[in-house]
């Protein structure tokens, strides 16, 4: 029967990486990404018999890395707005192209609006869940998702036509 040393060990290797990426998806900054990660794990640790026992323990870890990235978002909103102006990086471990070019977009948005998008578009929560773990009602979240949508729909098409150019790709 497996420890719960070894049920956190095995917890964490199936879910980091992707919490990384959900985490720099809402706040574009990957060192703050995996710095809230981590610090959500170890806050995990320290309470992992109650976690397991409850459940799964990743909603709970989610909410907190997503919470603590935030705060620390917001205390340092000008050096992420300094990031979007030069763009995401390159290479970010666990995420394609494409959703690199999404968290490019998605630095268009509010917080809560990236928070929203994120956690139901990409991880596919339904409403509800993106809602308790935002700690806001479910008209909240569909009112974030709908004014996302349309920012990002413009700014997606923009992305698109803009590459198209760059790249000289021609249809028709």
């Amino acid at each position: 029967m497996p420890t719960g040393h070894e049920d956190f060990d095995a917890f964490y290797t199936a879910t980091a990486k992707r919490l990384v990426a959900t985490v720099y998806a809402v706040t574009g900054d990957l060192a703050e990404a995996e710095d809230a990660v981590q610090e959500a794990y170890v806050r995990a640790w320290q309470r992992w018999d109650r976690l397991a026992r409850d459940g799964d323990p990743l909603p709970w870890v989610r909410t907190v890395a997503i919470r603590l990235a935030i705060s620390t978002w917001r205390r340092a909103r000008n050096r992420v707005r300094a990031h979007f102006r030069h763009g995401p990086p390159t290479e970010v471990p666990g995420l394609s192209v494409d959703r690199v070019a999404l968290v490019g977009a998605l630095g268009e948005l509010s917080i809560e609006q990236r928070q929203a998008v994120v956690l139901h578009h990409l991880l596919d929560l339904p409403v509800e869940e993106v809602a308790r773990e935002a700690g806001v009602s479910n008209g909240a979240v569909r009112t974030r998702l709908h004014r996302a949508r349309k920012i990002l729909g413009e700014r997606l098409a923009e992305t698109i036509v803009t590459a198209g150019r760059v790249e000289g790709v021609h249809h028709g």
